[in-house]
């Protein structure tokens, strides 16, 4: 059944452009230690399940970072909450490109993820506060269009970089065009407080309880968690795979994530007008049925003509991009006004934790006996993934009978007043 599409305003408009960027440089910090994997191995002698922890440092410390903040993460102007943690963001990722050993690798990820994992909560939360259901696919779509944006521009300048300057270079790229972006976020963003006039709870402590004991948000949170498994997965050791394995070079390297990145930046929007206008369950289910084809075929290559694999990952990445639009919007309409900021947070936490697993996991399982040779084991993941996602339709599917049920109550609320007026 088509729904009425709602247009924007143009304060609007501003606010997702705004979260967009911002997300741009959150999801580039953490997405360019993939293609970065390959010289990071090498110029610091790591073995993949060393490499693992180094990406999963991130994710673990972002979500512990976002169960601290939960009770507190609706007490606050969320402009202000937004800023503070950027901030703490764009110290952390100059931390990184000043590391020289591994260890202070892993201590400058662990302060970026304290930081900048809460930052996606709070951008999801804003949203939630400004745009209405009907137009959170389009809005989801938009920001989310960070993930291929960092693909597109973000990550072949990092490489570019890195294959010039050495792996740091990314990392200060990053943290310079943070900071222009949080400069623009002071002046531009108006405050989002409407939820403090709503707030109940006294204690923090207490609001965090009450925001997890509620069923429908422990549902929430199980499908985002097992969703953010299977995702994360193959990623870690993607570079290193298309380089070790399927015989690219550094400079098709480039040009893979490049063209995969542009691919997504049509895809996001398109797949949110989509989710808009149909049943955003049923664009998920069938983007995750494809994501798991793909996913064996690509884990099962070996020696591939780079055309081939440039397909193959537009393909997959296809089913990938597809499934977080409508599932992000799903999630999003679960809490209510006054438990929105714990909810995001929580679910962000749980988003990262299960990526930080999902890393460390896939470390142990892919095996690569010298820093030239093929990955061992890769295809093991894929399997794994099609049992995560099968599991993660299922939760997603209760989710779109929670949000269904809780909108037609808000209907029939909405009728009775109507009426008694």
């Amino acid at each position: 059944m088509k729904q009425e599409v709602i247009p924007f305003t143009g304060y609007q408009k501003l606010v997702i452009f705004l979260l967009a960027i911002t997300q741009f440089t959150v999801i580039l910090d953490f997405m360019v230690m993939s293609p970065l994997g390959d010289i990071l191995m090498k110029s610091m002698a790591l073995q993949p399940k060393a490499f693992g922890f180094a990406v999963s440092a991130y994710a673990f410390s972002a979500g512990i970072s976002g169960l601290l903040t939960a009770g507190f993460a609706d007490r606050f102007d969320r402009k202000k909450l937004l800023l503070f943690f950027y901030i703490g963001f764009i110290a952390g990722t100059i931390f990184c490109g000043l590391a020289h050993t591994y260890a202070e690798l892993v201590a400058a990820r662990i302060i970026t993820g304290l930081f900048g994992g809460v930052i996606g909560s709070i951008s999801m939360a804003i949203i939630t506060d400004i745009f209405n259901l009907q137009q959170r696919g389009r809005v989801m779509g938009f920001v989310q269009m960070g993930f291929g944006a960092s693909q597109v521009l973000g990550v072949p300048i990092g490489l570019a970089l890195a294959n010039k300057w050495n792996w740091e270079a990314p990392f200060f790229m990053i943290a310079g065009l943070a900071i222009v972006i949080a400069i623009i976020i002071i002046v531009k963003l108006q405050p989002v407080n409407l939820h403090l006039a709503i707030q109940k709870d006294k204690s923090v402590f207490l609001h965090l309880w009450h925001t997890v004991r509620k069923r429908k948000h422990r549902i929430g949170f199980m499908a985002t968690a097992l969703l953010s498994i299977g995702g994360f997965m193959m990623m870690p050791f993607g570079s290193a795979f298309a380089i070790n394995n399927l015989k690219i070079s550094n400079e098709q390297l480039v040009l893979l994530f490049t063209i995969s990145g542009l691919c997504s930046l049509l895809i996001m929007p398109a797949i949110g007008r989509l989710s808009d206008r149909v049943s955003k369950f049923k664009i998920f289910a069938i983007a995750s049925t494809w994501m798991m084809i793909m996913c064996v075929i690509y884990t099962n290559l070996g020696a591939t003509p780079f055309w081939l694999v440039v397909v193959l990952n537009i393909l997959m990445m296809m089913g990938i991009m597809s499934r977080m639009v409508p599932s992000s919007a799903l999630t999003s309409a679960v809490p209510d006004m006054a438990d929105r900021g714990a909810f995001m947070s929580i679910n962000s936490s749980l988003q990262q934790i299960a990526g930080g697993v999902a890393a460390a996991v896939s470390g142990l399982i892919v095996v690569q006996k010298t820093q030239f040779s093929p990955l061992e084991n890769y295809n093991i993941v894929g399997y794994l993934i099609i049992v995560i996602s099968i599991i993660s339709i299922l939760l997603m599917y209760r989710v779109s009978k929670l949000v269904a049920d809780k909108t037609i109550k808000t209907d029939v609320i909405k009728d009775e007043v109507f009426i008694s007026e």
